[in-house]
């Protein structure tokens, strides 16, 4: 009969111990409840909500916006770029960072909010010969044919080939040329490119 017994605990023992260790595991891993559902190569923007996760560091873990200038700060981590970086991409900065005064940081990052408001930082802005110039508010992984089609194409006069992309990173403003009549009018996919939060298309009418 005690062998019995003793062959019943060791089974429940057995079935128990997948369970305690998925506890513990979720114990460790940061809340994922409340964060944005954004793709892993989404670029932070300013006005995002950020969780900064720091394991086994819980004074060192924080939830935070990125500031208009695309920085946070963190504990012992003062203004780091943020902006125009993946999540995956800024773990790895703060990690180096936090290296000086932590022993192997594992640091996660998390998008908890992305920053849509119309007319905030993260807008994407469409002037010049468009049918109706207007921001349009950021969406994780959207593309410059997103945002024509919400601002209903190039109006008559457009000279879409002649179109830029004006993005500003680190202070920096760059132009970057999109050909939106050949993304428009013919379909040419490698024309298609994919924004960042802040970027301005701005779109020159024709000469005649």
């Amino acid at each position: 009969m005690n062998c019995f017994k003793l062959a019943q605990v060791a089974a429940a023992l057995l079935l128990l111990s997948p369970i305690a260790a998925q506890a513990q595991s979720a114990a460790a891993a940061p809340a994922s409840s409340g964060t944005a559902a954004v793709a892993s190569d989404y670029l932070i923007g300013p006005g995002d909500e950020l969780q900064v996760f720091v394991w086994k560091n819980p004074d060192l873990s924080v939830t935070l916006p990125v500031r208009p200038d695309g920085k946070i700060s963190t504990p012992l981590v003062a203004d780091i770029q943020a902006q125009g970086k993946t999540p995956t991409a800024l773990a790895a900065d703060l990690r180096t960072a936090l290296g000086k005064y932590v022993q192997d940081p594992v640091v996660t990052v998390l998008v908890r909010t992305v920053a849509t408001a119309t007319g905030s930082a993260a807008s994407i802005r469409v002037i010049g010969a468009a049918a109706t110039p207007k921001s349009v508010p950021y969406r994780a992984g959207m593309t410059v044919l997103d945002v024509m089609i919400d601002v209903g194409g190039l109006n008559t006069y457009a000279a879409g080939n002649d179109a830029q992309i004006i993005r500003t990173q680190n202070g920096v403003s760059r132009g970057i040329p999109v050909h939106l009549a050949d993304l428009m009018k013919s379909g040419d996919l490698k024309a298609n490119v994919q924004l960042m939060p802040g970027d301005v298309v701005r779109i020159p009418e024709r000469w005649f």
